[in-house]
């Protein structure tokens, strides 16, 4: 494959596995960076469609290798093409960024959680178990009520339960007994927290003298239902010191796995002061769609300029305060933009982001960001603007 820098016509050719929302965010900043962006979609009529080049199973070695062959660099709208397949792009000289041996930290729980505990980063309690006996003893250990977890495949609330007695997983023990490859489940400790936050890290691997890395501010994150709902830049909390904290581990984790890209670090702020880290992510993340128009650098923007090997841009909030509100589910006929004027005459500050997705409950469709002054009125304008969606 033949370095970025050379490519055709002197433009860099950036390919995204996955044709969700994320690679559709990704289309703006692409363009504005004089990058040509192509997109491996699983289906027609995804989010990304507009961008999508190819339509094919990201399981599948020789679709992918293909898609490989029109670009110059691989990232990811999400974490799931396996292993085998990133490792083979890379033998054949695939720029992939993050590369595999980042990414499979996002890909398993359980190997997140070992390479954590080896960068002396705060993390709740865990134990891996293999049976209902195990993972009894852990929740009896652990006042009674555990978080469980299946390795890999989860994501907005899939695969976490949160359980007080063993059989309450029966079903996961029975499927990883079945799958005929033994296997593992994660159980944690149910943190008492007071928030959640989010730190969003950029990484370079280039830059002079070493990597140049690049840190948002710390952001609250509101759940329901497993999935998040809001986020308020930067967070509201009165401590810097945990602020500081977020940040410090955001970087330490960059660096400790070697991401190339944005790195999104959920974590618990407890109420005994402690920050503990949740999940992680190796991609843009819904934490960080504020940027888009709270932040001088978007997450899309710089995403791409990381794995392009270009310099990272400043990260500073354009505004005092910015709040994001996912609109889940959508309205009851039709894809959001049928609102779109009632919602724009309405709240002419919102910024409204539609995914192209048809409604349905739970789904996220879209996002609203408001940015000003002060965050109880611009939360109380982005959540009545999201809501007209509804």
């Amino acid at each position: 494959m033949e370095d970025m820098a050379s490519s055709e016509n002197g433009i860099i050719r950036v390919g995204v596995i996955g044709g969700g929302q994320l690679a559709r965010m990704m289309v703006p900043p692409a363009i504005h960076l004089g990058l040509r962006i192509s997109v491996l979609a699983e289906t027609e009529g995804m989010s990304a469609a507009r961008a999508a080049d190819a339509v094919g199973d990201y399981r599948e070695p020789e679709t992918v290798y293909a898609f490989a062959d029109t670009v110059d660099v691989v990232t990811f709208d999400h974490e799931h093409v396996p292993q085998p397949i990133l490792r083979e792009l890379e033998a054949r000289g695939v720029a992939v960024h993050p590369r595999p041996e980042a990414l499979l930290y996002a890909q398993d729980k359980i190997l997140m959680r070992r390479r954590l505990a080896e960068l002396g980063v705060p993390v709740p309690v865990w134990a891996t178990v293999s049976d209902e006996a195990e993972l009894q003893a852990f929740i009896e250990a652990n006042g009674g009520r555990a978080v469980v977890k299946t390795a890999r495949g989860g994501y907005d609330g899939k695969g976490v339960r949160v359980v007080s007695q063993a059989d309450e997983v029966r079903d996961w023990f029975t499927a990883l007994a079945e799958d005929g490859r033994g296997g593992h489940l994660l159980a944690e400790e149910l943190v008492d927290f007071v928030r959640e936050l989010s730190q969003l890290v950029a990484r370079r691997p280039g830059g002079v003298g070493s990597a140049e890395m690049r840190t948002w501010p710390v952001v609250e994150t509101i759940q329901e239902g497993g999935v998040c709902a809001e986020v308020l830049a930067p967070a509201p909390v009165a401590d810097p010191a945990t602020l500081e904290e977020a940040a410090r581990i955001g970087r330490t984790i960059a660096e400790g796995v070697g991401v190339t890209g944005v790195l999104a670090v959920e974590m618990f702020e407890t109420r005994d002061g402690r920050v503990l880290v949740n999940e992680l992510a190796m991609r843009p993340h819904n934490s960080g769609h504020f940027s888009i128009e709270g932040s001088v650098t978007s997450q899309f923007e710089q995403h791409l300029r990381a794995v392009a090997d270009l310099p990272l841009g400043d990260t500073s909030m354009t505004a005092p305060a910015a709040v994001m509100v996912n609109v889940l589910g959508g309205p009851a006929e039709g894809p959001m933009p049928v609102r779109y004027a009632s919602v724009l005459a309405a709240h002419p500050r919102a910024k409204i982001h539609s995914y192209d997705k048809l409604p349905r409950p739970g789904r996220k469709v879209g996002h609203v960001t408001v940015t000003g002054e002060d965050l109880a009125e611009v939360r109380a304008e982005a959540r009545a603007a999201a809501e007209m969606f509804r």
